[in-house]
């Protein structure tokens, strides 16, 4: 589960990316209320876990902007007000749940798992992508309607690319995603990877299909090869 936070206090930024991390989400944080909704056009999360004060743009303007453009990814509020008024506010302004300060961190963790589940669909066990077919459940990959055979761990990372088709992925995205490492170990493992994943599967095709954007990471798109 992929989960934004957006806090200025840098301590509580810090604890709370750390309490996350460890209970297996994909954190990134961001500290000022204007950055939000850039972020989200090319960054879709599950859960945002949101203050209310911030500095640029406050927490409850950057809600109802995120609702006024029909994002319905949930947000969890916090703030240092926990007064009855305050909460109906957060939550009129388009809130999921409302968290008041200070708040224990099995607490917080507990609301954005429970917010996760609220959010996350169902994952669709085959993926298609051009002639490209991944089902998840008989571990099967086919191109062309030929077999190709990956190890457990090329096909972890095909089955998360695929299913972010179009979406640019970092290095350390990936890294935590299909490794688990929620840091960055100093090696090159998601290169060597990519070059025996893309040997695999288009290697043998006039099409590309997985493709690197330099500086930034890799997206799968349909692409003819120049």
């Amino acid at each position: 589960m992929h989960v934004l936070v957006v806090e200025d206090e840098k301590k509580t930024a810090a604890f709370v990316r750390k309490a996350l991390a460890g209970e297996g989400f994909l954190v990134d944080v961001l500290t000022q209320g204007d950055q939000v909704i850039p972020f989200l056009r090319t960054h879709p999360v599950d859960v945002v876990v949101l203050d209310i004060m911030l500095p640029k743009q406050d927490g409850l303007s950057v809600l109802r902007d995120l609702r006024r453009g029909r994002n319905t990814t949930p947000v969890l509020l916090l703030s240092a007000r926990g007064g009855m008024e305050d909460r109906v506010e957060g939550l009129d302004a388009g809130a999921d749940d409302y968290l008041p300060k200070p708040f224990g961190l099995s607490e917080l963790i507990a609301r954005v798992r429970a917010l996760g589940r609220r959010a996350i669909p169902q994952q669709p066990p085959s993926l298609q992508l051009a002639d490209l077919s991944l089902h998840s459940i008989t571990r099967t990959v086919r191109r062309n309607n030929k077999e190709i055979e990956l190890s457990t761990r090329e096909f972890q990372l095909l089955e998360f690319l695929m299913r972010s088709t179009g979406r640019i992925c970092e290095r350390t995205t990936i890294l935590q995603h299909v490794w688990g490492y929620s840091f960055d170990p100093g090696t090159n493992i998601v290169d060597v990877y990519m070059r025996r994943l893309r040997d695999k599967i288009d290697a043998d095709f006039p099409v590309r299909l997985l493709h690197t954007v330099r500086g930034m990471g890799y997206v799968m798109r349909e692409e003819s090869t120049p």
